[in-house]
């Protein structure tokens, strides 16, 4: 179990992270929505739990940064706001459970534990083109059934590709999608992804359409 803590309260997240541990869970902590976006990013995770009040930009923009990016990663918000008006918005933006503070400890575990059971039962549609396969549920590429290891940022850009297969891409969009916004991107990074999945998946699962971007297949003419 791997878990992401995006909490602005210092004392509430050591406390989080210190009982998570002591369970024997692995657990990240970060401060802002910001923070949590480049995480999520770069690690696979079992569910985040997330404040809704975070400094700047609020924990909503998680929750649909993750699932714009079909995402199906669980989602427990943790808040001090127990309207119910706040608990439907977090719930229709695509989180999977509220927790209103103060919570008890044993809650917070046992409804992790349903949410990534429930998780698990998840029907995600298999993105495909030619011999290679793409599972979102299990973050899984295979090739002609053959498992192919990926970096988070390639996966990220295949994944983007795929979900749009047959229209061009932007380098800006791509950047955006792997990325999550981050401003010190290399100019030629996309580039560079783009080459080592084309070593790994074949030269026709991705194509180069000049001065615009890229896309899943070839390019009709």
């Amino acid at each position: 179990m791997h878990l992401l803590l995006v909490e602005d309260d210092a004392m509430l997240a050591q406390a989080i992270c210190d009982g998570m541990r002591q369970h024997g869970w692995d657990i990240d902590h970060v401060a802002s929505a910001g923070a949590a976006k480049a995480a999520l990013v770069a690690h696979a995770y079992s569910a985040v739990l997330l404040d809704i009040g975070l400094p700047g930009e609020s924990g909503l923009a998680v929750i649909r940064f993750l699932r714009e990016r079909y995402d199906v990663t669980p989602v427990i918000v943790l808040t001090a706001r127990g309207q119910l008006s706040e608990r439907i918005r977090g719930l229709d933006v695509g989180a999977d459970d509220y927790l209103v503070k103060p919570f008890q400890f044993d809650e917070l575990m046992a409804r992790i534990r349903a949410v990534t059971r429930r998780s698990e039962g998840r029907v995600v549609s298999v993105l495909r083109h030619g011999d290679v396969a793409l599972d979102p549920s299990s973050r899984r590429v295979t090739r002609d059934g053959e498992w192919v290891p990926l970096s988070a940022h390639e996966y990220r850009l295949l994944l983007a590709l795929l979900e749009r297969s047959g229209r061009i891409v932007t380098r800006d969009c791509l950047e955006e999608l792997v990325y999550g916004g981050r401003s010190d991107v290399g100019s030629n990074s996309i580039a560079v992804f783009v080459h080592q999945l084309r070593r790994k998946l074949g030269d026709g699962v991705i194509t180069t359409v000049h001065g615009h971007g890229y896309m899943a297949g070839e390019a009709s003419s």
